[in-house]
């Protein structure tokens, strides 16, 4: 499994990854509406702000796999169909509970949702709030990732 999970990385996503960044997966949440997609932000536990579902790498399961991970754990993302290659990246600097800065490359997948839940791991410590592309690129801190919202502006869900 280690190999496969190396031999993916080193031909799909290492292009993605800036080579003096730790990596991590970020689900980029969509659902079909009237007038366009709406994508789905979420705050972080710490600051407030607004962020998209994300985390570190989880053994066992492919990087595709580990965003929809996360879109569950944070956001109550309970069905949706996942793209199996990140649809962009954004870089972001973590800051650690101890004020360490760790530089982190986010590999976007994309995920098609069709079906929430109201209670999931985190529901008690992050609020969801689903908004048009261009909104949540007015939202969000990190400029690469609104880049990759604005794209969005006037496609479908499926695009």
């Amino acid at each position: 499994m280690k190999h496969t999970f190396r031999s993916a990385w080193s031909g799909l996503l290492r292009p993605f990854q800036r080579p003096d960044r730790t990596p991590q997966v970020g689900a980029l949440c969509l659902r079909a509406r009237k007038g366009g997609a709406q994508v789905l932000l979420i705050t972080s536990r710490d600051t407030g702000r607004w962020i998209i579902p994300k985390g570190w790498p989880m053994d066992g399961l492919s990087d595709a796999r580990a965003a929809q991970q996360e879109a569950w754990e944070e956001a109550g993302v309970r069905e949706g169909r996942v793209s199996a290659a990140p649809v962009g990246s954004f870089p972001y600097d973590k800051r650690k509970s101890d004020n360490r800065v760790i530089p982190v490359d986010v590999a976007v997948y994309r995920i098609e949702v069709d079906a929430m839940a109201d209670d999931f791991p985190e529901a008690n410590e992050r609020t969801r709030r689903w908004v048009s592309p261009t909104q949540a690129a007015e939202m969000v801190d990190e400029p690469e990732l609104a880049a990759l919202l604005r794209g969005l502006e006037g496609q479908g869900p499926n695009a």
